[in-house]
């Protein structure tokens, strides 16, 4: 039985020891405790857990984020940030983070349309925006149909504050 220490096991899982913690608390990933009280977690917990969140079919969780121009950078790194916080609370692992400079009128960003190739190859999950415009500009729900018919969720976590329509 291998023993790993929690800053080892976060890492691994792409998430801080803080969010680890959480999930102890909440039961989504529950630490072993050794006789001195400190946590620890066994090589097959890991497995466990890796192999009950990654869905049987192995298809991607991803986070989508978008900003129209190069001068947005800063917003699009807050962007990821949220989704990424938002799927540390909920105990999902990303499996990749997309992000893209572009109009979001622009059918033409091959970022998206790389991801879009993703979803009717049928190997996305879920996809995780902070706002529905930070996806599309115009034509949202047509995309959003196309998604669900290839098994695709979109999750939209509508953060006011990562769209420039406040």
């Amino acid at each position: 039985m291998t023993i790993l220490k929690p800053k080892d096991v976060a890492d691994r899982l792409g998430i801080t020891t803080r969010t680890l913690q959480t999930w102890d608390r909440k039961g989504i990933l529950k630490a072993k405790r050794s006789p001195t009280n400190r946590r620890f977690y066994t090589e097959d917990q890991i497995n466990q857990y890796l192999s009950r969140n990654s869905l049987s079919s192995n298809k991607k969780q991803v986070a989508y984020a978008r900003v129209s121009i190069y001068g947005q950078k800063d917003d699009l790194k807050d962007q990821l940030s949220y989704i990424r916080q938002y799927a540390n609370a909920q105990g999902i692992v990303l499996d990749e983070e997309i992000s893209d400079i572009g109009s979001g009128l622009n059918y033409k960003r091959q970022k998206w349309n790389n991801l879009l190739d993703e979803v009717m190859n049928n190997k996305i999950d879920k996809i995780y925006i902070t706002y529905k415009d930070r996806f599309i500009r115009f034509g949202y729900d047509w995309f959003e149909n196309l998604c669900k018919k290839h098994g695709t969720e979109i999750i939209v976590l509508n953060n006011i504050d990562t769209s420039p329509d406040k």
